[in-house]
């Protein structure tokens, strides 16, 4: 039996993502507030599952969007490789983790 995931605004994320996010306040994660952290975590950390609904839910044209404009500083290599390859994504955007933590502090 296939499994399918709602494309409905969730408040929270399902609880088989807790695994993932060992190191933050799950109760706190918003699936739409958070979603590049999300997308990030699923794929460094997820399994099949997650990225199943990662994908209905946020869509394929986002989660590309997303792993586009993340430094590829913030991914696994081996996971970003693969995700890469079924999306279909050509090139990632290459900057060190610090520059994108400067960036997001002058914006602030």
């Amino acid at each position: 039996m296939k499994k399918t995931f709602s494309k409905k605004k969730l408040s929270k994320l399902p609880e088989f993502f807790k695994p993932l996010f060992w190191s933050y306040d799950f109760s706190l994660i918003s699936p739409q507030r958070d979603r590049e952290r999300i997308i990030v975590n699923t794929i460094n950390y997820g399994d099949w599952q997650h990225w199943q609904w990662i994908i209905n839910y946020y869509g394929k044209e986002e989660v590309k969007k997303i792993l586009k404009d993340v430094p590829v500083s913030e991914f696994r290599r081996g996971p970003l490789k693969l995700i890469s390859l079924l999306l279909k994504i050509e090139k990632t955007k290459y900057a060190s983790r610090g520059t994108k933590i400067r960036a997001e502090r002058n914006i602030s």
